[in-house]
C-alpha cells in the first residue's frame, strides 16, 4: 500500500479522516468505530527477528501511520508506550503457552492501549486550548490503566464511569486511587449502561462544543492499533523458533483484544487458528454458531471485565468479515459459566502450580475443550490481567494468598474516592458541563 492512510466509519455516514484526528474524535461522527480504508499487507521480512516489542510495533504500523501528522513520532511513540514486558511462555506438559500480558503498571493488558494513546494524544496539536476530558467507560481494567497513562498529563482531564459494586474490590480502589486531573465515577448500573452513556456523550455535539471530549475505550484506534504489536511480536517468536503460525486463544468481552488479533493476522503475521473465550455473556458465541445478533443486557460474573452483552467492537468485527458464512468459518467462540471458571482455576494450582486470573481461566477452559476433542496443536493462551486483581475470587480457591506486584501494591496503598453517579445519559452530560473540572 502506498500514499496516506484513511480513516472511514463502519456505519458511512463519516468522511474520511486522518489517523491523528480518528484517534483524536474517538468515535467517528456518525457514531460508527473508525477503521482504515483498508487493511495494509505486511512482509515479514521487514520485521527485526531479535527487535523488541517497541520495535516491532513501529514496523507494524508504519502503514497505518503513513502521511499522518504522528507519522514521524511513531518510533518514539513506540519506545514511549511499550517499554513492557509480554512474553510467550511454556505451560510445562500442556503442549501450550500463556502470552503474558500483565506486567504493565496496573498489572492487565489495558496498559499496552492506554500508554500509546496518552503518547499519541499529547503529540497532536489542538487548536482548542481547553483541557480534553478523555472519557472511560471501564468493566475493570480498562479505568486504571486509562488513569495511569494520562495522571497529571497537561491538557488532560480523565473521567471514568464503572458500574458500582461490578467490579473486584482492588479494581475499584485503583480506580479511585489516582485523584488529580482523574475522576472515577462509580454508575449506579452495568457497564452496557457505562458505555451507552459514554457513547451518547461523545456523540453529542453540543456537549463536545462545551466540553472536549476524547475516548480511551476499545473504541479508540489509539488503543486497538498497538494491541497488535503483542501478537505480532509473539507471532513472529514462534515463526522463527517452528515455522509454523501460532494458535491463539483470546478471552474477550467488548472484542478489542480480539480485534487486535483478528487484524494482525490479517495484515499477513504468522498466527494460525483464533479461538475466543467469552464468560456467561454469550452474545458472540451464540452469533458464531449461527443465531441472529442479539446484543442483552450484561450477566455478572466472577471474571466481571467481560461482563459486556452489547459488545462495542461488533462493527469491526462486521466491517473485517461482512459475509456471516466465512467469518462463522474463520472465528469460533465458547461460553464459559463460573463453576467451570473456578474448578480451571483450581485444576491449574493444583496440577501445573500455576495461578490465573478469571478471565484467562475462560481461555485455559477453551484449551481443555480442544484437548477433549482431540486437539493436539500448540495454542496461545492469552494472559489478560494478574490474578492477584482478583483476588477475593481466587485466593478462596487456592487456598493461599498471592503475591501483589509492586506497582499494584503501591496503588492499593494510596486513598481511593468515587463519585456516585445515575446510569442515564443527562446525569454524565450534567456532570461534564457542572462537574469537578
Amino acid at each position: 500500500m502506498t500514499g496516506p492512510m484513511k480513516y472511514v466509519s463502519t456505519r458511512g455516514g463519516s468522511p474520511a479522516a486522518a489517523l491523528g484526528q480518528a484517534i483524536a474524535e474517538g468515535l467517528a461522527p456518525d457514531g460508527g468505530l473508525y477503521v482504515p480504508q483498508a487493511l495494509p499487507e505486511l512482509d515479514l521480512a521487514a520485521f527485526d527477528p531479535g527487535g523488541t516489542l517497541a520495535a516491532t510495533a513501529t514496523t507494524l504500523l508504519a502503514p497505518f501511520f503513513a502521511g499522518d501528522a504522528l507519522e514521524n513520532a511513531l518510533a518514539s511513540i513506540c519506545a514511549e508506550a511499550l517499554a513492557i514486558d509480554t512474553p510467550l511462555r511454556a505451560l510445562p506438559r500442556q503442549n501450550a503457552s500463556v502470552l503474558e500480558l500483565f506486567h504493565g503498571p496496573t498489572a492487565a493488558f489495558k496498559d499496552v492501549g492506554a500508554r500509546f494513546l496518552a503518547a499519541c494524544l499529547c503529540r497532536l496539536p489542538r487548536a482548542d486550548h481547553r483541557p480534553l476530558t478523555i472519557l472511560v467507560a471501564t468493566s475493570g481494567d480498562t479505568g486504571a490503566a486509562v488513569a495511569a497513562a494520562f495522571h497529571r498529563q497537561p491538557g488532560m482531564r480523565v473521567v471514568i464511569l464503572y458500574p458500582d459494586g461490578l467490579v473486584s474490590p482492588r479494581q475499584a480502589h485503583q480506580l479511585g486511587c489516582f485523584g488529580d486531573n482523574v475522576h472515577a465515577l462509580r454508575v449506579a448500573g452495568r457497564f452496557d449502561d457505562c458505555q451507552r452513556m459514554v457513547k451518547a456523550a461523545l456523540a453529542d455535539q453540543a456537549l463536545q462544543a462545551a466540553v472536549p471530549l476524547s475516548s480511551a475505550n476499545s473504541i479508540s484506534l489509539g488503543r486497538l492499533l498497538p494491541q497488535m504489536s503483542y501478537y505480532a511480536h509473539a507471532a513472529l517468536s514462534w515463526w522463527h523458533q517452528h515455522r509454523t503460525p501460532l494458535n491463539v486463544i483470546v478471552p474477550t468481552g467488548n472484542l478489542g483484544n480480539a480485534m487486535a488479533c483478528l487484524w494482525t493476522r490479517a495484515v499477513g503475521l504468522p498466527i494460525g487458528e483464533v479461538r475466543l473465550a467469552c464468560n456467561a455473556n454469550a452474545t458472540l458465541p451464540e452469533f458464531l454458531e449461527g443465531a441472529d445478533y442479539t446484543p442483552r443486557e450484561a450477566v455478572a460474573t466472577i471474571a466481571n471485565a467481560m461482563d459486556v452483552g452489547t459488545p462495542s467492537n461488533y462493527e469491526r468485527l462486521r466491517w473485517t468479515f461482512p459475509d456471516d458464512r466465512t467469518l462463522r468459518r474463520l472465528l469460533k467462540a465458547n461460553s464459559v459459566d463460573d463453576d467451570s471458571i473456578r474448578q480451571t482455576i483450581v485444576h491449574h494450582a493444583r496440577e501445573h502450580d500455576e495461578v490465573f486470573c478469571p478471565h484467562t481461566a475462560t481461555a485455559l477452559q477453551q484449551l481443555e475443550r480442544r484437548r477433549e476433542a482431540g486437539d493436539e496443536e500448540h495454542w496461545a493462551v492469552v494472559a489478560t490481567a494478574h490474578p492477584a486483581k482478583f483476588d477475593s475470587v481466587v485466593e478462596p480457591l487456592i487456598g493461599r494468598t498471592l503475591t501483589v506486584p509492586p506497582a499494584l501494591a503501591e496503588m492499593l496503598a494510596r486513598p481511593s474516592n468515587a463519585e456516585p453517579l445515575a446510569a442515564s445519559d443527562d446525569a454524565l452530560r450534567d456532570w461534564l458541563r457542572h462537574g469537578n473540572r
